[in-house]
């Protein structure tokens, strides 16, 4: 498929702040899957889908980097997480498409506002960390959660995968939002990988568009990921705050609105 050069150039700016979004506290999603959908009217889903995670694993594994060298990993936890995620989200890759939409949009709606509710109650979740939640029992179910649970739905669908990551990792094993964050990178980037595999042995890539998407996701991702380091904590909550309320904005649409 041939692209005019203001659709191009569409499609590369929003790479760039979705980089930025997913650096800081994930949801990228919700802004390049609609652009794309959008560039390409009648483009199928997985290809959509395919697409947006060569450029999103570009970005996700720069802001995994950058938030590495300035943050302390807990390795333990996202070591297995990440592993898990590859698997499990090429399975969710391979199932694309055959759930509908309107299957997993409530679900997933009753999530993020639960994770808005969450936030806003427990003012002080994420803040700081919080060493004494992290007991081996949290450590587990922190690892399937994020490798297998978070994975698969991002294989399937994907806007919201980082923020979903985030938050398990503060309310499970005591990180703060920064850490969080950095933690959610590595295991999204796995989730990126494993999709990204299958909807490219499927022949879901639009290779060309997306090499150059990520390219501007990474200097989003660079930006946002220093950013984040840079302002704390406090600064990645009123952010999570901001992509979780437009998360609901535009499922709701999607789902009572749009149809």
């Amino acid at each position: 498929m041939e692209f005019d050069p203001l659709t191009v150039s569409t499609l590369l700016v929003a790479a760039a702040v979705a980089g930025w979004v997913d650096a800081v506290v994930g949801g990228g999603g919700l802004l390049l899957l609609p652009a794309l959908l959008v560039a390409a009217p009648g483009v199928p889903p997985a290809t959509a889908l395919g697409t947006n995670k060569l450029a999103a694993i570009a970005g996700t594994a720069t802001a995994a980097v950058t938030y590495a060298r300035r943050t302390r990993m807990d390795w333990a936890v996202v070591g297995p997480a990440a592993g898990l995620a590859v698997v499990c989200a090429g399975l969710g890759a391979a199932l694309a498409g055959a759930v509908p939409p309107a299957a997993y949009r409530p679900v997933v709606l009753v999530v993020l506002v639960s994770v808005a509710l969450l936030v806003v109650l427990r003012p002080r979740l994420g803040t700081v960390a919080v060493p004494g939640r992290r007991t081996r029992t949290r450590v587990v179910v922190a690892v399937l959660v994020a490798g297998v649970g978070v994975a698969i739905y991002d294989g399937l669908i994907g806007p919201a995968t980082g923020t979903f990551l985030v938050i398990a990792f503060t309310a499970l094993v005591g990180a703060d939002f920064v850490q969080g964050s950095a933690m959610a990178k590595v295991v999204n980037a796995g989730t990126n990988a494993g999709a990204l595999a299958v909807f490219a042995v499927t022949g879901h890539v639009w290779w060309l568009l997306g090499a150059a998407m990520a390219v501007c996701n990474i200097a989003g991702a660079v930006v946002g990921a220093r950013m984040a380091l840079r302002r704390g904590s406090g600064f990645v909550r009123v952010v999570l705050l901001v992509v979780v309320l437009a998360l609901v904005g535009r499922l709701g649409y999607d789902q009572w609105v749009a149809g």
